[in-house]
């Protein structure tokens, strides 16, 4: 019989923010402090906020317009190499007591430990384990932590974000009895891990509003609506999961894309969003040729904002109150997003290309030929996606008889040029012209780390 796990998800508390207080000394469960970047607009998203301030009703990813006038705060710049450094910090601490093998890094502020062989190691319980593991962070960092306790990874992560948060010692517990009692009738069902406002609106569609009544439901329904997905909703009403961390760490991909995406700072036009796109292709080649890899699949997702572009003005932004166009919206633990949808509509598309390339020109014009396609010019442009996949090495680049090996020669040493600049003296150390125009993105955003301030 096999031997029942323990799974430890831990979870460090507001954990910008917290970072922040940290340095400047206060105690963020009483100051009033948000992460954000206050000069790209008022709408902004605070990337995180001090418990102080979910204390007052204040939701974690707001917008800086949306806290309340009467509501005293400071506000810090991210800084998100400190913010990395703190968190790589804190795995080390975690290595003291676990091995590499038994940890699954979630996120830069949370992680799962498969604690069972260290319980009797240390001898200890499961919460005496997260207590010394939660101890040592808040002693040598600062940093408050939260864990959840389950027999299986699912369990563990719900014990965190919905039981831990009512626990005087923020430590949450569930094994499959203890869902059952505690969670089976939790509304919202949001709430649940990997539960969003789109699978919820589906089941709302046969009155299901919580887990239990997704047991009730009948399998071939719950299958005709979800397809595959429904296997894992229904394991996991069950309080079921029968992946371990073992199994993500052996696990591998039977194929490979890079993903280059980004939220636009205001309205661009079609020809605006253009330029950014075309930095985009730029950066993704460039990271083709430095991972010595080949392509022969495209994708792009353009979305659009709530309302179309007129002549002479811009479109409101999503989710504003009043907006034209505004859609129904869910606020949760991690902010606003659309009930059953993007902001405002997306063009979206996939294709596969004749050859399999790194080459910028080639790449550059399948692209473009796309985003010519499928995108409405008269609409405004609020984010873009570029993907290239089926990713192999560029041993298996195809040519055919009518290949220029000459300029094919030529724009590789250039490629290899251009990043061996950047790589020693920066990204913006090497520029093409189109970068200088005012509403290109790549000179701001080569400074930042995942979108956001260093």
């Amino acid at each position: 019989m096999t031997k029942q796990r323990t799974y430890v998800c831990i979870d460090l508390k507001s954990f910008y923010a917290s970072v922040e207080c940290v340095d400047r000394g206060l105690d963020p469960l009483t100051e009033n402090l948000v992460v954000a970047d206050p000069e790209r607009s008022g709408t902004t998203i605070c990337l995180a906020i001090t418990p102080a301030m979910k204390a007052l009703g204040i939701p974690n990813r707001c917008r800086l317009h949306e806290i309340p006038p009467g509501v005293k705060y400071e506000v810090a710049v991210p800084r998100m190499r400190t913010y990395m450094k703190v968190s790589a910090d804190i795995y080390g601490i975690y290595l003291r007591y676990v091995s590499p093998d038994d940890v699954h890094v979630y996120s830069i502020d949370e992680c799962f430990i498969d604690a069972t062989p260290y319980l009797t190691l240390y001898h200890m319980t499961a919460r005496e384990f997260a207590v010394t593991l939660m101890e040592a962070v808040r002693a040598e960092t600062g940093i408050l932590a939260t864990a959840g306790i389950g027999t299986n990874l699912f369990l563990a992560k719900v014990a965190l974000d919905v039981t831990a948060k009512h626990a005087d010692d923020f430590i949450g517990f569930l094994d499959e009895d203890e869902f059952r009692r505690l969670i089976w009738r939790h509304r919202p069902i949001t709430d649940i891990w990997n539960i969003g406002p789109g699978i919820a609106r589906r089941l709302a569609k046969y009155r299901v509003f919580d887990l239990k009544g997704v047991t009730e439901m009948d399998p071939d329904v719950l299958y005709k609506e979800f397809g595959v997905n429904a296997e894992y909703l229904i394991d996991h009403a069950w309080g079921l999961e029968p992946c371990t961390i073992a199994e993500i760490k052996a696990y591998r991909p039977e194929s490979a894309s890079i993903m280059n995406g980004q939220i636009l700072p205001g309205a661009y036009s079609y020809d605006e969003a253009r330029i950014v796109l075309r930095e985009m292709v730029d950066a993704s080649v460039l990271d083709l040729v430095e991972k010595r890899l080949v392509t022969n699949h495209i994708s792009l997702m353009v979305g659009y904002g709530s309302a179309p572009r007129g002549k002479g003005g811009a479109p409101d932004v999503p989710g504003e109150p009043g907006a034209a166009g505004a859609v129904e919206v869910f606020v949760g633990e991690h902010g606003a997003r659309p009930v059953g949808g993007r902001w405002g509509a997306a063009a979206h598309a996939t294709r596969k290309i004749p050859e399999r390339t790194s080459s910028l020109r080639k790449l550059q014009g399948y692209v473009d030929a796309l985003y010519e396609e499928i995108v409405d010019p008269s609409k405004a442009i609020r984010r873009i996606s570029l993907g290239f996949g089926n990713l192999v090495d560029e041993d298996m680049a195809t040519y055919d008889l009518l290949t220029d090996w000459e300029a094919e020669g030529r724009e590789r040493r250039m490629q290899e040029a251009v990043l061996a600049v950047k790589q020693k003296f920066g990204k913006n150390a090497l520029l093409k012209g189109t970068s200088f125009q005012e509403k290109a993105t790549a000179r701001e955003r080569n400074t930042m780390v995942g979108g956001h301030r260093a």
